[in-house]
């Protein structure tokens, strides 16, 4: 692929979700696409949020969890970005006919309180890092055909970004053991998953750490004031206009959206 496929592929993929309208996945086109190719779209469909006016909140980590990297056949998970527009207030409401086909996924977010940076960035130094965490429920909302893509599609996409809750009630790192909180995710009043939060890379802020790492390869870095999703807890669960979303996190409280038509 060339800077023109690129920018094209980026403003395909933008289109789609403006218009909501699904598209079949884009290595149909590009089946030559690599990772390398899906990170350089994904920077240009971030150039054109960026130009409309949309601002980053933070970057978010996905498949985060050993059993999916083996079904996607990768040693690291993949990244892509929230921006401000995706942000719902705790107990707010989303809306079905701004999205396809939306799932959501229980998570635990770091907001840090100092830059990190470099290659070798471990958990620890994460956690120094950070200031806050909060509970964060990410609806993922991939533009592709019945959420069917390779990789490169979903890296390209914005790893599915789409909507998040967070919380708003802010806990130091230090007061938690982070790797084994209990989460579950209901819908209307139902246990739809559970999950442990090792079962993030064995720590979310190991999740943290490799996202820092990975970023380091561009020259690029964490920066104070971030808000950072570290990866699902639960598996993701669709999405239907009425259902009430709740997920309680130990020790770090519920959230809860709605949603509507």
């Amino acid at each position: 692929m060339n800077l023109a496929s690129y920018k094209s592929t980026a403003e395909f993929l933008h289109q789609s979700e403006i218009k909501k309208s699904e598209v079949l996945r884009i290595t149909t086109d590009y089946p030559e696409m690599t990772i390398e190719d899906a990170y350089k779209v994904q920077e240009e469909l971030v150039a054109i949020k960026l130009k409309q006016g949309h601002q980053i909140v933070g970057p978010k980590m996905g498949l985060t969890s050993q059993a999916k990297m083996r079904q996607m056949n990768v040693k690291e998970p993949i990244y892509g970005y929230i921006f401000d527009y995706m942000v719902i207030p705790e107990g707010g409401t989303i809306y079905m006919n701004d999205l396809i086909h939306p799932k959501v996924e229980a998570e635990i977010a770091f907001i840090l309180g100092k830059d990190i940076e470099g290659t070798a960035v471990t958990g620890a130094e994460v956690l120094a890092a950070t200031e806050h965490v909060v509970p964060a429920l990410e609806i993922i909302d991939s533009r592709y055909e019945n959420f069917k893509f390779t990789l490169p599609d979903v890296i390209a996409d914005n790893a599915s970004s789409s909507r998040v809750v967070l919380g708003d009630h802010l806990t130091k790192p230090e007061l938690l053991e982070l790797d084994s909180i209990g989460v579950t995710l209901s819908i209307n009043g139902e246990i739809k998953d559970s999950g442990v939060s090792a079962s993030v890379v064995g720590h979310p802020a190991n999740s943290v750490a490799m996202l820092a790492n990975m970023l380091a390869r561009k020259g690029e870095k964490l920066q104070a004031g971030n808000i950072i999703l570290t990866g699902g807890i639960t598996e993701a669960v669709m999405l239907s206009a009425g259902d009430l979303v709740s997920a309680k996190l130990e020790s770090l409280g519920e959230i809860s959206f709605k949603v509507a038509k």
